[in-house]
């Protein structure tokens, strides 16, 4: 529509018949959003028709004539229509709709408005002056007097199948809440007072108006419906006011936070009273006082007031005695000092809330947890109050409350493609209260599990740490918050500090990356020496290997079966010599019940002339049973075998020595595991020798085999096969870089070079014939 069709357009505005003023403002909505076109309507007085339509008219006439008002206000333009004196009286039917139309295409529009109204900073945009709180919260406080359900209303809209008007809904309630942060910010002040998940209070004396607003807010379900858009699967289309509301949480803790606490505000002092009385200080046995009578201490009103019996003496004598046989007040809830307003420095009230939340919800338990401690000695005690504090402050850095909530909202625009929607949204920041119960209780499991003591609580602390960063951290954002809850607590110890080692050594190769590969590789080389040398000495050792029959079925064999059969022997024993030049064996009928000595192996084999050694060792299978080695090496196990000429077991894995056909001694026919000579090597088409095997070991388990095969090559300067051997060398090289870095003193990491390290010397007085010393 061009701006020439305005004064048509505003003649059938104002028109009488209400079909030409729903088809004028049907097309108004389509064209308001142009600049030009908004400033030609408001200059021909456009506002005027508008708001009439608005006060006046019902139906589709009324959604458009909204949503044209919307429009208008998202160009930051149209703002004089909510100056004057009937701007409460507009204000009022737009909040009347929100409360009394069921319409959703009038919601959306009224919403909107609402939205823009309350967001609206006076002064940009405004040619004019402003009248003081025509806009914010206080533009809808008198409205809201009349219509007293309107926020209820508004946190029902937040469960509408109309992506749309939950997402004006959720604007609504954004707007609202920032508004009380930039009040707050103004006047330099934050109300103590209201609940996790709400806000600051306003300035301007309205600070307890605030509080009490929020409070109302999720006494109405605003936090478990936000919970619940924030795990739904229309977060493409509430994305925005989701991450707003996010952000807006992280402002409200970081905010609560930043508040001292200080015992010169009433509802400070408040809280640690509460602290103190739900403890049960009359129990003699929870004091973890020794001896004496403990007199009971009335409950005390404020600063001023009378106790609840006694005159003022016996008042004055009961405070003073319970003060007298009371020394550990706060330090056996878990303080370090009697003066507990100072450990909330680093918490500051976001601490102090959490406390009193955890104990006001677990009154029972904390008692019994008070009781518990009571009976161990002081030093193994669990402070609950530094363990709350310590929580706080791990679920802060966790959810990153620092970080500005516009980061969030650049991150969604850099990953919009519905794959980082678990690393832009997290509900469970908005379940705060029951993370920290949750986290808590973790920190009471863990110091029982680990038997920490009082110098332990960082360690405890950083355990805990890894714990949240594991559970909470790789939680996906529809987890329920009650498995979230559940992981914490059984979560293992063991796993647990597994991980934390694994973090450890991920530190290390960030700070110290280059030089910690250096040391594993000069550890690494000691770790295979030092393996080498256990494996040669299994050789030396000497070991017992089953000799399976060879099976020849042509006819001359079969012949001569029962004489092969008469002399098999199915035991043979090997062994390494002193010299480590030489491998001995021999073949025996049984197994002896001791190791025979190199005199009595009458085979030997000259290790200089081993070409190869080839196995099929692997790792085991797992599907096939094992070998049981304590049954092949029991007495009954060797006689049944040697008597019946069979072998213990079926072996899995054998070991075949390889020699070049020249370099066999004697012109000695060696073994062939077939009993022909068909089993050789043949030779390579570039004319190298012959192989043929010299000797073949059927080792009885796994274990025997790696340590031969690898022992043997090791001999001959060749690298280890199997995974034993290499898991063993990786053990002995890591236990190795953990015990040098047992080493490495903390206060070394962070103190520096040595004065006057790295400082060039001077060449005064120096000629060309020197150099530096490094």
């Amino acid at each position: 529509m061009d701006q020439a069709d305005i004064p048509a357009l505003l003649s059938r505005l104002a028109s009488d018949e209400d079909a030409a003023r729903k088809m004028a403002v049907f097309k108004l909505q389509s064209s308001i959003n142009d600049p030009a076109f908004a400033d030609v309507f408001i200059s021909s007085g456009g506002l005027v028709i508008l708001r009439r339509l608005i006060m006046t008219t019902g139906g589709n006439t009324l959604a458009y004539s909204l949503q044209s008002l919307s429009r208008l206000l998202e160009v930051d333009m149209g703002w004089d229509i909510f100056e004057g004196a009937g701007a409460g009286e507009l204000v009022e039917r737009v909040v009347e709709l929100v409360v009394t139309n069921p319409l959703v295409n009038i919601l959306r529009g009224a919403m909107s408005i609402l939205v823009g109204v309350v967001g609206h900073q006076p002064g940009q945009g405004q040619k004019g002056g402003v009248v003081p709180g025509t806009f914010g919260f206080r533009a809808l406080k008198p409205a809201v007097a009349v219509y007293p359900q309107f926020f209820e209303l508004v946190i029902q809209q937040l469960q509408s199948a109309d992506h749309a008007l939950c997402a004006n809904a959720l604007g609504l309630i954004n707007a609202l809440v920032r508004d009380a942060v930039v009040n707050d910010v103004a006047s330099g002040t934050v109300a103590a007072g209201g609940a996790k998940g709400g806000t600051a209070a306003g300035g301007g004396g309205g600070g307890e108006d605030w509080s009490k607003f929020i409070k109302r807010l999720q006494d109405l379900g605003l936090i478990k419906a936000v919970y619940n858009l924030l795990q739904s699967s229309s977060l493409q289309d509430l994305a925005h006011p989701l991450l707003e509301f996010q952000g807006l949480t992280k402002v409200l803790l970081r905010k609560w936070r930043e508040v001292r606490v200080d015992l010169e505000r009433p509802e400070h002092r408040r809280a640690l009273k509460g602290l103190h009385l739900a403890s049960a200080p009359d129990r003699r046995h929870v004091n973890g006082v020794a001896g004496g009578v403990v007199v009971p201490i009335p409950p005390q009103q404020e600063e001023g007031t009378a106790g609840q019996s006694g005159t003022a003496n016996t008042t004055t004598t009961t405070r003073k005695t319970s003060r007298k046989h009371n020394p550990e007040k706060w330090r056996r809830l878990g303080f370090e000092t009697e003066s507990p307003a100072a450990e909330f420095e680093t918490a500051g009230f976001l601490g102090m809330m959490d406390l009193t939340d955890y104990v006001r919800k677990n009154e029972d338990g904390f008692q019994k947890l008070l009781l518990e401690q009571s009976t161990h000695p002081l030093n193994e005690r669990c402070p609950v109050a530094r363990a709350s504090l310590a929580v706080t402050m791990i679920l802060y850095d966790h959810f990153e409350v620092d970080k500005s909530d516009l980061e969030d909202i650049r991150g969604y625009l850099a990953l919009n493609d519905g794959k980082n929607n678990d690393r832009l949204f997290k509900p469970l920041l908005l379940q705060w209260s029951r993370l920290h119960t949750a986290g808590l209780h973790a920190f009471f499991r863990m110091w029982k599990a680990t038997g920490a003591q009082r110098e332990d609580f960082d360690k405890v602390a950083e355990l805990v740490r890894i714990l949240i960063e594991q559970v909470v951290g790789q939680a996906s954002r529809t987890k329920d918050v009650l498995e979230v809850e559940d992981d914490l607590q059984e979560y293992d110890a063991g796993r647990l500090r597994e991980l934390q080692m694994e973090l450890l050594e991920l530190s290390f190769e960030d700070q110290w990356g280059t030089h910690l590969f250096q040391v594993r590789e000069e550890l690494k080389h000691e770790a295979l020496s030092f393996v080498k040398e256990q494996r040669i000495r299994c050789l030396l050792q000497g070991s017992w290997f089953t000799k399976p029959m060879s099976r020849n079925n042509n006819a001359h064999s079969r012949e001569n079966s029962y004489q092969k059969r008469r002399l098999y022997q199915p035991w043979r024993y090997a062994k390494l010599s002193h010299n480590r030049r030489y491998l001995h064996y021999a073949d025996f009928p049984e197994r002896l019940a001791y190791d025979p000595g190199l005199e009595a192996l009458t085979e030997k084999i000259d290790l200089s002339t081993i070409s190869s050694v080839v196995s099929n060792v692997s790792a085991p299978n797992e599907t096939e049973p094992v070998a049981d080695p304590d049954a092949a090496d029991s007495p009954a196990a060797n006689s049944t075998a040697s008597r019946h000429g069979a072998q213990v077991h079926k072996p899995t894995t054998k070991i075949t020595i390889y020699s070049f056909v020249e370099d066999i001694p004697g012109g000695n026919k060696p073994e062939s595991v077939a009993g022909n000579s068909t089993s050789a090597v043949a030779a390579t088409s570039n004319g190298e020798p012959k192989e043929q095997p010299i000797l073949t070991l059927f080792p009885l388990n796994h274990s025997l085999a790696s340590e031969w095969l690898d022992g043997l090559l090791m001999l001959l300067n060749q690298t280890p096969i199997t995974a034993e051997t290499n898991k063993l060398v990786t053990l002995v090289s890591e236990y190795g870089l953990k015990i040098r870095l047992l080493n490495v003193r903390l206060e070394q990491m962070y103190a520096g070079p040595v004065p006057g390290a790295g400082v060039v010397p001077s060449r005064e007085g120096l000629d060309e014939d020197y150099f530096y010393e490094i």
